[in-house]
């Protein structure tokens, strides 16, 4: 994947700008149904054009759940090349979008074959942090012991510190603890991959992220993190026997802590994202007069490589393709 790595970057931003600007025009309309499909479809659609040799490892699901990008879906053009890991979120927030809520993204990963580890939909608890803090953290440590040492790494008092914690009834005790320990707490309904990814990026204000989410997400986010040179760890949650059994068929041991590298093996690794509605990472998609405007991030793990794009789209020239829609039509 090597060298192609530099010639498929920008391609996967297209892939995140077309998901982004489909489902962007469903912003508060209230159907989460209508935003996803309208991503997945942008997204199938040019990740069709893609030249790589790509399987989804994680995304919507199994086959029987199509129309959703499924696990184990054949994706790209070039059936020659060597075979290529995808992780994708066609809309890490859903219902942000369908409120008009802040702080929704579309998102893909790439790897080489086997190196991204393809989690099921378990919980994982979190913590996350950026370059400065890295190497600090513990996540079995507790929460007073991990907010006093990443202060510290990062020349603040605690409470200077900015927590990033998902908005939910499992994280009241969570809410309690760092309050007490007078640390500044941001709540996000959801999206906890851009929240993990804004402790890597000083001018979003964000330290530290904790608390408990989705396990494709903690994939997706060690991608980006490793490639910010971050830290994350994590560990199963709330697993019942049917989730541990899953998990050894893995190979993940139900109480280990995974790193990074556990999660997101290897040099040749591509992260790319796009806003859909306004948030601390990026912003989201606008609309004027036959005409849009995005923007992305790309990051490449080989190189540290962190590009910001920003995109205006000619509506009357744009085509977004998914397999069903071939011809060219406004977004």
């Amino acid at each position: 994947m090597e060298d192609r790595e530099r010639e498929i970057m920008l391609d996967f931003v297209r892939v995140t700008e077309t998901a982004a600007l489909r489902a962007a025009r469903f912003m508060g309309r209230g159907d989460r149904d209508a935003v996803d499909q309208a991503a997945v479809d942008g997204m199938r659609g040019m990740l069709d054009l893609v030249n790589i040799n790509g399987t989804v490892v994680i995304g919507e699901g199994e086959k029987d759940r199509a129309p959703m990008l499924y696990i184990g879906e054949q994706v790209g053009s070039g059936k020659d090349n060597d075979p290529v890991d995808i992780a994708v979120d066609p809309v890490e927030g859903t219902r942000l979008v369908a409120c008009g809520l802040p702080n929704a993204i579309s998102t893909i990963v790439a790897a080489d074959s086997g190196c991204l580890l393809p989690v099921p939909g378990f919980y994982m608890e979190k913590i996350a942090v950026g370059p400065q803090a890295r190497g600090y953290i513990d996540l079995e440590a507790p929460v007073r012991e991990n907010l006093r040492v990443v202060a510290a790494a990062l020349g603040k008092k605690v409470r200077d510190l900015t927590v990033v914690v998902l908005d939910r009834p499992r994280h009241k005790e969570l809410i309690e603890e760092i309050r007490s320990c007078g640390a500044r707490i941001k709540l996000i309904l959801d999206g906890d991959v851009a929240g993990a990814i804004a402790t890597a990026l000083p001018e979003t204000g964000v330290d530290i992220l904790m608390g408990i989410g989705g396990a494709p997400e903690a994939v997706l986010a060690a991608a980006a993190l490793k490639c910010l040179g971050g830290e994350l760890q994590v560990k199963l949650w709330g697993a019942d026997q049917e989730t541990k059994a899953k998990a050894k068929e893995i190979n993940l041991d139900p109480d280990s802590i995974l790193t990074i590298e556990d999660l997101a093996k290897g040099e040749s690794i591509i992260f790319a994202a796009t806003g859909i509605t306004d948030g601390e990472l990026l912003r989201g998609v606008r609309y004027g007069s036959g005409w849009a405007k995005t923007h992305s991030i790309v990051m490449r793990e080989r190189t540290k490589t962190v590009r910001f794009v920003e995109t205006i789209h000619n509506l009357k020239y744009k085509t977004v393709r998914s397999r069903k829609e071939m011809a060219e039509l406004e977004v």
